[in-house]
C-alpha cells in the first residue's frame, strides 16, 4: 500500500481511531455532529506525542470532514470503505464532495469486482415506467426515477438487463428502438447506445462488466442468430459470430465462464427449439447441445410463440429451471444432458401460463417474485433458498402490494 504522498504518516492508534469514525459517519451521519466536542477531544490522545505545530494542524483538519482522506491516506480510506456494504454508500457520498466524487466514478466498485466482493440488488418493474431494487441484505425496497420516455416506449414490449453498474432496458420509442440506461453510482436515466443490430425478444445475461445478446427479431420481425457483446466500462458493443439456430423469446445464462442460449422459437416462427448454444468467450465459438431444454410439459396446449422464455438461473454453476406447467423446479444435469426434478414453487408464486413470474440466481440464492394476482391487482412475494444437499425450503424475503404484476427483473452484481 503507497501512502508516500502523505506528508504525516498515522501510527496504528490513529488508524483505529479514523476507521472507527468512518464508520460511524456512514451509519449516523447526524449523530456525528451532536458528538463532535467528545470525538475533537478523544483525537487530542493521539495528538499529545506531537509538537505544536503538527497538533494545530489535526486539530484543524478535525474541523473540516472534507480533508478526512489526509488523516488516513487515502489507500487506507479506500481499504475501509471497500468493507463496508454497499448498502451505506448513499449515506458515504452525503458526507462530503471527495466521498461523493469517489463514489460516482465507480472507482470502488471497480476495485471490489477485482477483489471478488459483490452485493446483488433484484432491479424489478410491475408498472409501465416505474422501477424498483430489493436489496435482501437490508429487507429494503428503493424506488428509482421515472425512465424519462414517449408514449410508446412506455406501452412496447421490454426487455432488461443488469451489468456492471448499469440498468439496460430495451425498447421502441416513436423514432425507432432504444435502450434507456440507468447508472446506479449517479442514480439518473440517460439514452444508451444502440446496439448493432437492434433487437427484441433476445436471451442475455451477465457477468462482471459485460453482458450477452443472443437472437431475437429484427424491427422487421425476423428471427436472428446474430449476437453481440457488451462492456459497461466502455459503453461500447461488439458484434460476436452467429449462433447456430436463429431463435427468439430464448433464455441465456452464463456458467463455466461460458454463455449459454435455451429453448426459443425457431427461424420458422412455429417451431419450439429443444437445443442449447454455448459460446466459449476465449474461442467465439458456439456449440449446439441437442435436446438441452425439453418443451415443459402443457406448453404445447397453446401456440408456442405465446409461451415465456424459459425460467432459468445459474448459482454457483449450477443450472436451474422454474416450470410453470408443473410448478417444479428442476437441476440440469451437465454429465447426462438431463434435468432431474427436485422441489416446488413457493405456494404463493403464481403466473398467468409463466407470464408476471420471475425467477433469478441473486448472488448464492434462487428467488422468485410473484404472487397472487386478483382483478388485475397483485401481492408481491420475493422468496428465495439457498440450493443446497436438502430439499427446497423457501424463505420469504419480503412482500408488498402491487398495482398488477411482475413485467421485467434483473439482478445487479457490484
Amino acid at each position: 500500500m503507497d501512502l508516500s504522498s502523505n506528508k504525516h504518516q498515522p501510527n496504528g492508534e490513529e488508524k483505529k481511531y479514523m476507521k472507527r469514525k468512518l464508520v460511524k459517519q456512514a451509519e449516523c451521519p447526524k449523530e456525528e455532529k451532536t458528538n463532535k466536542e467528545a470525538e475533537e477531544q478523544e483525537f487530542a490522545i493521539f495528538s499529545h506525542s506531537k509538537d505544536d505545530r503538527d497538533c494545530k494542524r489535526q486539530e484543524d483538519m478535525t474541523h473540516d470532514s472534507s480533508l478526512l482522506f489526509q488523516h488516513l491516506g487515502r489507500d487506507i480510506s479506500i481499504h475501509c470503505l471497500l468493507q463496508l456494504s454497499r448498502s451505506d454508500y448513499g449515506l458515504i457520498s452525503a458526507l462530503n464532495k471527495n466521498f461523493r466524487s469517489l463514489i460516482r466514478s465507480g472507482e470502488l466498485h471497480q476495485l471490489r469486482r477485482k477483489l471478488g466482493i459483490e452485493e446483488h440488488w433484484v432491479y424489478f418493474s410491475c408498472d409501465l415506467l416505474k422501477w424498483e431494487a430489493f436489496d435482501p441484505s437490508r429487507g429494503r425496497f428503493i424506488q428509482l426515477p421515472k425512465i424519462p420516455c414517449d408514449k410508446v416506449f412506455m406501452l412496447c414490449d421490454k426487455e432488461s438487463l443488469a451489468v456492471g453498474t448499469e440498468l439496460l432496458v430495451f425498447g421502441r420509442e416513436l423514432m425507432g428502438p432504444t435502450i434507456h440506461k440507468y447508472d446506479y453510482l449517479s442514480n439518473t436515466w440517460s439514452i444508451g447506445k444502440m446496439l448493432n443490430t437492434p433487437r427484441c425478444s433476445f436471451g442475455s445475461s451477465s457477468l462482471g462488466e459485460i453482458a450477452i445478446l443472443a437472437g431475437g427479431c429484427d424491427p422487421c420481425g425476423n428471427i436472428l442468430s446474430s449476437a453481440e457483446i457488451y462492456n459497461s466500462d466502455t459503453g461500447k458493443w461488439e458484434t460476436l459470430p452467429n449462433m447456430n439456430k436463429a431463435r427468439k423469446m430464448c433464455s441465456g445464462v452464463f456458467m463455466d465462464e461460458k454463455f449459454y442460449v435455451l429453448g426459443g422459437i425457431g427461424a420458422d416462427k412455429t417451431t419450439p427449439l429443444t437445443c442449447g448454444e454455448e459460446f466459449d468467450i476465449k474461442r467465439k465459438e458456439w456449440r449446439e447441445i441437442p435436446n438441452m431444454f425439453p418443451m415443459p410439459t402443457g406448453v404445447l396446449e397453446a401456440p408456442p410463440s405465446y409461451g415465456p422464455p424459459p425460467l432459468i438461473a445459474v448459482v454457483k454453476n449450477v443450472l436451474y429451471n422454474a416450470d410453470y406447467a408443473t410448478k417444479e423446479v428442476k437441476k440440469y444435469d451437465k454429465n447426462n444432458n438431463s434435468w432431474v426434478t427436485i422441489g416446488r414453487f413457493p405456494e404463493q408464486a403464481t403466473s398467468m401460463k409463466g407470464w408476471g413470474l420471475a425467477f433469478r440466481a441473486c448472488g448464492d440464492m434462487l428467488i422468485f417474485l410473484g404472487g397472487p394476482i386478483l382483478h388485475c391487482r397483485g401481492m408481491l412475494e420475493i422468496n428465495a433458498w439457498v440450493p443446497n444437499e436438502r430439499a427446497i425450503q423457501w424463505n420469504q424475503l419480503a412482500r408488498k402490494k402491487i398495482g398488477s404484476f411482475v413485467y421485467s427483473c434483473t439482478v445487479m452484481g457490484c
